[in-house]
């Protein structure tokens, strides 16, 4: 080969690196991990994974090709700080955290790798955040309910059961939203007629001794806001609440459609799709601090008949009237 068509060639060639090597990045495998509240054989955990998976397949990322997806499951929170710094180690690039006590896990072991929250009712007084429209640091993500929520939920039940004059709001005191959702409640309440009583629980054994506990004393209902510890044992709840003939609003239809009384809130599945918008702009270069928290907009009613009947409620026509789903 003569010397100038050898150097002509080696240049070629060089030339070729550089666009070799930019391919080769852009289509380096990109770690995302996930943190869920839930137990990994929860029939709620795999349907709201699988519309997550959906959906940022959608956006471009492909599970095996050019993204990695490690998930880890702390049910009812059980584990979160452990796993948290299990899933920190193996160096994501964006963090999905479901729950407010594992979004706090996160946040407790990294100021730095950004983390996509869901299923949050109360990010900025859990010091999450420091604002919806501008969360200013590593975390952003879907907000869960917003503090007016309650007073619906209150006023379905009092609608539902009119003796009603107490309710029991079961939840995990651990939770960093628990106080949220007691100081909302009570004020809430009060116009109403009704007492609210916190009822703190943190395992199945808390969950039957409180109900059993309240139902005691007549004209008594449930309220139970998000809460991971009553969702994983829902199947008690739904239980003793047939038991103890307690009327009782859950915030997820799942619940209602399991057995539940009744339910107002969002749908959980489609938040998990909403995630996925968040994961692939951070992928692509965002800065959650910039990231607004997306707010729901939308509110759905599911209404068990059948279990009204059990419980022995004659159902408002205006209540079926209202519900977007009725079970019967």
């Amino acid at each position: 080969m003569r010397r100038r068509e050898f150097i002509t060639l080696l240049g070629g060639a060089a030339a070729a690196w550089p666009i070799a090597a930019y391919a080769q990045q852009t289509e380096r495998v990109r770690r995302i991990a996930v943190l869920m509240g839930l137990a990994e054989d929860d029939p709620e955990t795999k349907a709201r994974l699988a519309r997550f998976r959906s959906e940022i397949e959608k956006l471009g990322w492909s599970e095996g090709h050019n993204i990695n997806i490690d998930i880890r499951y702390a049910p009812a929170g059980e584990t979160a700080l452990i796993l948290a710094k299990e899933l920190i180690a193996l160096r994501p690039e964006v963090i999905v955290a479901h729950a407010a006590q594992v979004t706090g896990a996160l946040h407790k072991e990294t100021r730095t790798i950004p983390v996509v929250f869901v299923n949050v009712s109360d990010p900025i007084g859990a010091g999450f955040i420091a604002s919806l429209a501008r969360p200013g640091g590593n975390l952003t993500g879907v907000l869960h309910y917003e503090v007016g929520i309650v007073g619906k939920w209150l006023a379905m039940l009092k609608e539902i059961a009119p003796r009603l004059t107490r309710a029991a709001l079961v939840a995990d005191p651990r939770s960093p939203v628990y106080t949220y959702f007691v100081r909302a409640g009570e004020a809430a309440a009060q116009p109403l007629g009704i007492e609210l009583i916190p009822a703190p629980v943190e395992n199945a054994a808390d969950i039957e001794r409180a109900i059993e506990s309240f139902a005691g004393v007549p004209n008594g209902g449930l309220f139970l806001p998000p809460d991971v510890v009553t969702l994983t044992n829902r199947d008690l709840v739904l239980k003793l609440a047939a038991k103890y003939r307690l009327p009782a609003v859950y915030p997820f239809r799942s619940v209602v459609a399991a057995g539940g009384l009744m339910s107002y809130g969002t749908n959980q599945i489609d938040m998990f799709g909403q995630t996925a918008s968040y994961v692939d702009r951070i992928l692509r270069g965002a800065n959650p601090a910039d990231l607004p928290v997306q707010t729901p907009t939308k509110y759905e009613t599911t209404l068990n008949l059948k279990t009204a009947k059990a419980l022995g409620l004659t159902v408002p026509p205006g209540v079926i009237v209202a519900a977007d789903e009725v079970i019967e």
